[in-house]
Order: structure tokens, then C-alpha cells, then sequence
């Protein structure tokens, strides 16, 4: 169902891109070849825990499309994973790096786990698991995965590490089949900050097209790498950051929290609940805590989902105040939700644009490990807000042109690219 609704989004501009391009027979075909991956990979895992039992887990990779290059898309670690939510991500992938511009198509992976039940040891057994099983379809050519929910760049150092042995190379030029890697193996300098630097370059760019005055009020659902780096970011710029959350819970207060004191408060306590961290001061008197379901209600200026994905729905869309919603998780707005909020007159600046930061900072560490080169995270920022300057722009003129939604205009643009593309073919 959730492909379902996510595709249905898409078809949304079907017949107004077959206007722009009169060509209802290709774009009818375009259409037809999208709504299907090229491939779905299904693996069964077995992870001998160290209690001794065998335990099987299941995994996938689902590689959408490779049209514009090879497959890329993050890897995630989630007890909800399943062929459906993959599926959608990987679509998301597909339309993210034609949007962006990048010379690479769309894919998703993931294991159906909780990786706060495994130790250290069965998580790298399980993480080298899952690529023994998929080997022989990822590659620097062929399919590139990344890291996604709950995995990280020691994931992606074991996964690269088991790839190599499998392969039994040491050619540098390989380790471009993960990106995300860390930095001490040939990861990408800002490669953990790319998603949240991309997200604050592209809502600079909105703020200064709609003459918008700071400080904005900003409600951040979601404490982990993407909303910790993008509260950072957007704390420097001088936005007033009123309400943050983690999975466990939020924190509210009119004056505004310090984002890196609120994240050295939630690592010394395990959560974020009573982290009322202002200026330089942490007190508990200063805030008060809400759940994640009163965050995204609250009366702000912008609000950011930078956790899972539907977390707006039909439900709970009518009581959303926020009169701009920067969608840096995947797929945070239900289809329902998307269109009560149009309606609403929320401006919703679509994750496909928003969290793209990280899928293009990951192709500039393939370009580095290909070109045995080593950037400066200077130069990574500077290349990101080219892309993402670029990309912004394109939309915003066919928003203007058409008179569409940012979210339209993005599947407009993407769909140009892959068009494009196919009709050189």
C-alpha cells in the first residue's frame, strides 16, 4: 500500500508532463516501466547468536531503476523492513538522483531487525551476512548501497571489508561499492553531515525566495544523524529551534534549544526528555517535555519530520499549524496528508529535494574513491550547495511557470531527466 500511495503522488503529473513534452506515447511507457522495479532481491539470513541458537532474518534489496546510472540507496537495520516500504524507497532513490542530477539510478536495502537486540559481534556477523548474499549484484558499476536507518559508517566499513574479501582484491577503486564509509576508510569528508547541511541549503534558498525574516520558529521530529546535524546548522543560521524529539519523546521551549548541548545532555542520559539545554545552560526549569504526536502540532513556523516515514496522516494532518513542512525523513506525509495540507495552504518542500544531500555527498565519495582523490569537507560543502542550488532553482522555475506545488514541480524536473534520457536510448 505504500508504494501504492506514494506512486499515486507521481501519477499526479502524468498528463501534465505529456502536455510539456507532447509525447503521450513515451511518456505513457516512462510511466509504465517506473511503477516496477527492474529487480527484487529477497535473502534469508542465518545468524548463530552467541547463546548458541541459529536465528534466520530476513533481508532485501530492491533495485528500482538504472536508467541514468548505477543503483544507489541506503541500507537500513528496522524491525518494520518489508518488500513494500523497500520498494518505495527505492522509487524515492530513482527520482532523488535524477532530481539532483546525478548520474545514478535508484535502490533500497534492508534487514528485518532490531539491532538493539544484537551485540557488536552478531551485528557485524549479520551485516557481513547480507552481503555474501547480494554480492554478486552490487559494485561500483552495478548497485552502490549506503548507510539508512539505525546503520552507520562501521556498518559500512565491515560490509566494504566483506566485499573485498569475497572478491579476494585489494583495488582501491572497490571500495566506491559503499559509500558512507568512515573517513579513515576512504569515506567522504561530511558524508554524516551531508543530509542535514542539504536540507539547511535548500531551505536558505526558500527562505530568501519567499523574503522570510528570522527567527523563525522550527519544530524538529527526530534527534538522530539528519535532525542533530540539520538543528546544528540551522541554530547557526539563527532559526529558534522550539521543539526537538528522539523516539523516545520531545522537548519544548518558547526561547529556543542549543542543539549541541540538548545532544551531549541526551548522550549522558540515553534520551532527549528534560535535555533543556539554552545558551550555554542546561536547566530543568527551562523547558517541558511533549510527545512526538504534540510536536507536530505545535503553532511554529517550520516544521521538519526527520524521523519515519508517515508519521502525518489523514488523522492528525487538519491539526498541523506550521505554516511550512521541510520533509527530511523519507516519505513522512501520507498521500491524504499531502493533499489536506495543500489545501491547507502549508508549503511542503518534498523529501526529494530536502534529504537529497546525502545521496549526492555519497557520489562525491564514488567520484573520490574512483579518482583515487581526497576532498576537503570545505570542498564537499561547496560541491553540495552547487547541486542543491541548481536543483532548487530548476524547480522553483517550472513552481512558477506551472503554478504547482514544490513537490509537482521536483517530479516534473526528475521526470525531464529520466525522459531525456530514455529518448537518447
Amino acid at each position: 500500500m505504500i508504494f501504492e500511495n506514494t506512486f499515486k503522488k507521481f501519477l499526479e503529473v502524468k498528463e501534465l508532463f505529456k502536455n510539456l513534452v507532447q509525447d503521450d506515447k513515451g511518456v505513457e511507457e516512462i510511466f509504465k516501466i517506473l511503477e516496477k522495479p527492474q529487480r527484487e532481491i529477497k535473502v534469508f539470513l542465518p545468524l548463530k547468536r552467541e547463546n548458541g541458537e541459529v536465528e534466520i532474518f530476513e533481508g532485501y534489496r530492491i533495485q528500482h531503476n538504472n536508467f541514468l546510472g548505477p543503483y544507489k540507496g541506503g541500507i537500513r537495520y528496522f524491525p518494520e523492513v518489508n518488500e513494500d516500504e523497500i520498494k518505495t524507497l527505492a522509487f524515492l532513490m530513482t527520482i532523488k538522483c535524477a532530481l539532483a542530477g546525478l548520474p545514478l539510478g535508484g535502490a533500497k536495502g534492508g534487514i528485518k531487525v532490531d539491532p538493539k537486540t544484537l551485540s557488536e559481534k552478531e551485528l557485524e556477523e549479520l551485516s557481513r551476512e547480507y552481503v555474501r548474499k547480494i554480492y554478486d549484484f552490487i559494485g561500483p558499476d552495478k548497485d552502490v548501497p549506503a548507510p539508512d536507518v539505525n546503520t552507520n559508517s562501521k556498518i559500512m566499513d565491515w560490509m566494504v571489508d566483506e566485499y573485498l574479501k569475497i572478491l579476494k582484491s585489494d583495488d582501491k577503486k572497490l571500495k566506491a561499492t559503499f559509500t558512507g564509509k568512515s573517513v579513515e576508510n576512504d569515506g567522504s569528508e561530511g558524508r554524516e553531515e551531508a543530509t542535514g547541511k542539504g536540507g539547511e541549503i535548500i531551505l536558505e534558498r526558500f527562505i530568501e525566495k519567499m523574503n522570510l525574516q528570522k527567527p523563525l520558529r522550527v519544530a524538529i521530529q527526530g534527534f538522530g544523524n539528519v535532525g542533530y546535524n540539520l538543528a546544528k546548522f540551522l541554530y547557526q543560521k539563527g532559526y529558534k529551534l522550539v521543539a526537538l524529539s528522539d523516539s523516545k519523546g520531545g522537548i519544548y521551549s518558547e526561547e529556543g534549544f542549543n542543539p549541541e548541548l540538548v545532544m551531549e545532555c541526551k548522550k549522558e542520559k540515553g534520551m532527549i526528555s528534560g535535555c533543556y539545554c539554552i545558551g550555554s545552560v542546561c536547566d530543568i526549569n527551562l523547558g517541558k517535555d511533549i510527545s512526538n504526536e504534540e510536536l507536530l502540532e505545535l503553532d511554529v513556523d517550520i516544521l521538519i519530520p526527520s524521523a519515519l516515514e508517515n508519521v502525518i496522516t489523514k488523522e492528525n494532518a487538519n491539526k498541523v499549524k506550521a505554516k511550512i513542512i521541510l520533509e527530511m525523513a523519507n516519505n513522512p506525509l501520507t498521500e491524504e496528508a499531502d493533499k489536506i495540507l495543500d489545501e491547507k495552504g502549508v508549503v511542503i518542500i518534498p523529501d526529494i529535494l530536502a534529504n537529497s544531500g546525502g545521496v549526492i555527498v555519497s557520489y562525491f565519495e564514488m567520484l573520490q574513491n574512483l579518482n583515487d582523490e581526497k576532498w576537503s569537507k570545505e570542498k564537499v560543502f561547496e560541491e553540495l550547495e552547487k547541486y542543491l542550488s541548481r536543483a532548487f532553482d530548476e524547480v522553483w522555475e517550472i513552481k512558477e511557470k506551472l503554478n504547482l506545488s514544490l513537490r509537482k514541480a521536483s517530479f516534473i524536473v526528475a521526470l525531464k531527466r529520466i525522459y531525456e534520457k530514455l529518448k537518447k536510448n
